[in-house]
């Protein structure tokens, strides 16, 4: 009797192990397969969906609101990808652009307002021209909404850390 307990315990262990691992890998196939289908343009059209959308402070609820890092994961978690939840998360992700290479869908990471050490907003790049593109984001400022600001104001400008790619080429 104990031995036939132990060999069904056994036998219900080792079925697990394998189901989890089979799942797993089957959605680390389905993340590369979307992540490779994804069109540029197709997250600005799926991101101005929100425009006006309010701004709310640790939301990444259209329902609610936006806060700036919710409104970003939110439209990439759209297409597949998991993207930080936290703006602060952007510091080190990802590879600085040269002006001339951002694209359509590369996010922009700024450092707060108050103090140029702490990465304070986030926006994605909606019409791509070096330091003169646009971008779309969830806007604690005057605008209190998801809107599209041109980079080049001084008060973006003054900000700017760095612009990333997160898209497989």
């Amino acid at each position: 009797m104990r031995s036939y307990l132990f060999t069904a315990l056994l036998s219900i262990t080792l079925f697990s192990s394998f189901t989890v691992k089979k799942s797993e890998k089957q959605t680390l196939i389905d993340n590369r397969k979307i992540q490779t289908e994804i069109n540029r343009d197709s997250i600005i059209e799926y991101a101005k969906k929100y425009l006006d959308t309010p701004y709310k402070y640790a939301s990444s609820d259209p329902k609610k609101g936006f806060d700036c890092s919710g409104f970003v994961s939110y439209v990439f978690k759209n297409f597949g990808m998991n993207l930080p939840r936290s703006s602060g998360s952007y510091k080190n992700l990802g590879t600085a652009l040269k002006p001339e290479d951002f694209k359509v869908g590369d996010i922009l990471v700024f450092y707060g307002y108050k103090d140029r050490t702490v990465i304070g907003h986030l926006g994605i790049i909606c019409e791509a021209d070096g330091m003169h593109s646009k971008f779309i984001h969830a806007s604690s400022g005057k605008a209190q909404k998801v809107t599209i600001t041109a980079l080049d104001t001084e008060h973006y400008t003054k900000r700017f850390y760095k612009c990333i790619n997160v898209l497989p080429e």
